[in-house]
Parts: structure tokens; C-alpha cells; sequence
């Protein structure tokens, strides 16, 4: 099974919470931390731009990835979310398979 780690920022706490609580309870995720303040420099719409923002750091499948971009892309306030995944390329073995355990949501 591949696992990855997928990184989604928001623009609250309170929008990342709300989420967080939709993935995990159904299962698409096993694991969301919150890290509540991040600042983000980018370009947008021909400006360059400064939020604070909160980050999500989300543990699950590479099989779940299409399914949780659907959910998030429901319930996130911005018009091109930014929703990464990357590889976890190893890990403690326990930790991976409460990752395959608790994920259960059928894509």
C-alpha cells in the first residue's frame, strides 16, 4: 500500500477544523494535524500576496487522494485550494498500518 501525506492550506482555523472532522469521520484520513498560523507569500491573479493562514497536515492513502480532493474542493472557501500529496517513502511500521486500519473509505 502506498501512503502519502497530503498538505491543504486554509484561511482560518476554523475552515481547517471543519475539514479535518469531515475526513477523518468518514474515514478518508487517518490523521490531521492543524498548525494554526503560517505565513504565505505567492502569486495570484498578477500580484504577489501575503496571507496568514492555517495548515493541514494529513496523513492517508494514495488510493483515497481523487476522493478527498472531491470532499475538500465542497467545503473549501478558496477558488484553487492548494491541495498537495507527497510520498511517504518509509515509516514506523505500526504507524503505517493504523494508516491502512483506519482509512476505510471506498474511493
Amino acid at each position: 500500500m502506498e501512503y502519502i501525506v497530503v498538505l491543504i492550506t486554509t484561511p482560518s482555523k476554523k475552515e481547517a477544523e471543519k475539514i479535518a472532522n469531515y475526513l477523518v469521520e468518514n474515514h478518508i484520513v487517518a490523521c490531521v494535524n492543524i498548525v494554526e498560523k503560517v505565513n504565505s507569500v505567492f502569486f495570484w491573479q498578477g500580484n504577489i500576496e501575503k496571507a496568514e493562514e492555517s495548515l493541514m497536515i494529513i496523513k492517508t492513502k494514495k488510493s483515497i487522494f481523487k476522493k478527498l480532493i472531491e470532499e475538500v474542493r465542497k467545503m473549501h472557501s478558496y477558488t484553487v485550494p492548494e491541495i498537495i500529496a507527497l510520498p511517504i517513502i518509509d515509516g514506523f511500521e505500526d504507524y503505517l498500518k493504523w494508516i491502512e486500519e483506519t482509512v476505510s473509505c471506498k474511493t
